[in-house]
């Protein structure tokens, strides 16, 4: 299946390097100061089992060469409406997009755009980070995408879906419950985010102060509280993922915790100001989620000037 990853950072950089260097068929369609960098030392993976190197094909947004079978959207909230126009020529009748956003504001602008029967949904967990040579860092062991109709119904095209997204290397999982699956995962990045920003450090590091396990405990119930009043309650095996995830002692942190230490942009409205516009509608208090919205906020003032 032809398949197209637009964006080659940290996500699609790292699950479009994996099945590249599977085998598969696959292009990325990447901006001229990424296109240098992974011409120049090629797509490089390091993670804890060693370092990867594959030259995949690469196109910038004067060379899209479409339409493409299956196109997968990696990247970050912020960079979509620009995405939409670079990815518009890879589109075709029977076009499958895959998007590796977090939250849900960009299922309704893949609809827009593309139509519903071309928009499915998506979820990745993978900690991983860019680094300074513009290679790919695996800083965990967890590295899993799901992907299915948003409708969860049946379609032709997810066996052939399954088929390109697979590799050796990560799990890979259709899914017929994509649309919870990815409220899940919102309330647990919301949570992780909230928490790591707003405290300027990892989950090991908040559970070791004075405090720090209650104010997990607190942030997780407000996000869970949010999904539940939106008729997408997390399921019980869901909650014992983010129970035992925030008992963690190790260092971990999110990708907007990490994106703000290097003075990045951060997904702030996506992740945290699009779940509290979810709260505000159903009248659910949520003053950690605020407190960290608020925080973000701040930040991305004084970034901008």
């Amino acid at each position: 299946m032809r398949t197209l990853f637009v964006g080659a950072g940290a996500t699609g950089g790292y699950f479009g390097g994996r099945l590249a260097q599977a085998g598969k068929d696959v292009t990325f369609l990447v901006r001229p100061g990424r296109r240098a960098v992974l011409d120049r030392r090629g797509l490089r993976i390091k993670s804890p089992d060693g370092e990867t190197v594959v030259r995949p094909r690469l196109i910038t947004a004067d060379s899209v060469d479409g339409p493409y079978e299956l196109v997968v959207l990696a990247v970050k909230s912020y960079a979509l409406e620009q995405a939409l126009i670079d990815m518009a020529p890879a589109i075709g009748p029977r076009t499958v997009i895959v998007p590796l956003l977090n939250g849900m504001r960009h299922v309704e602008e893949l609809e827009g755009a593309f139509g519903p029967e071309r928009a499915w949904g998506g979820v990745c967990l993978v900690e991983a980070t860019v680094d300074d040579d513009g290679d790919i860092v695996q800083l965990s062991p967890m590295h899993r995408i799901g992907y299915g109709p948003l409708d969860g119904g049946d379609d032709d095209r997810l066996s052939e879906v399954t088929f390109a997204l697979s590799g050796e290397e990560f799990d890979s999982n259709p899914s017929h419950t994509i649309v919870q699956d990815m409220w899940e995962k919102w309330i647990f990045l919301a949570t992780m985010a909230s928490l790591t920003t707003l405290m300027r450090a990892g989950i090991g590091e908040i559970n070791a102060a004075p405090g720090g396990r209650d104010l997990g405990a607190r942030t997780l119930a407000e996000a869970m509280a949010i999904a539940t009043a939106a008729d997408h309650a997390p399921r019980p095996g869901a909650v014992a993922v983010f129970q035992r995830n925030l008992a963690t002692k190790a260092p971990m942190t999110s990708s907007m915790y990490r994106d703000m230490a290097q003075g990045l942009p951060v997904e702030a409205d996506a992740i945290l100001g699009d779940l509290l516009a979810e709260a505000a509608k159903r009248d659910v208090p949520a003053p950690m989620l605020a407190a960290a919205y608020t925080n973000l906020s701040i930040y991305a003032t004084k970034r901008t000037g």
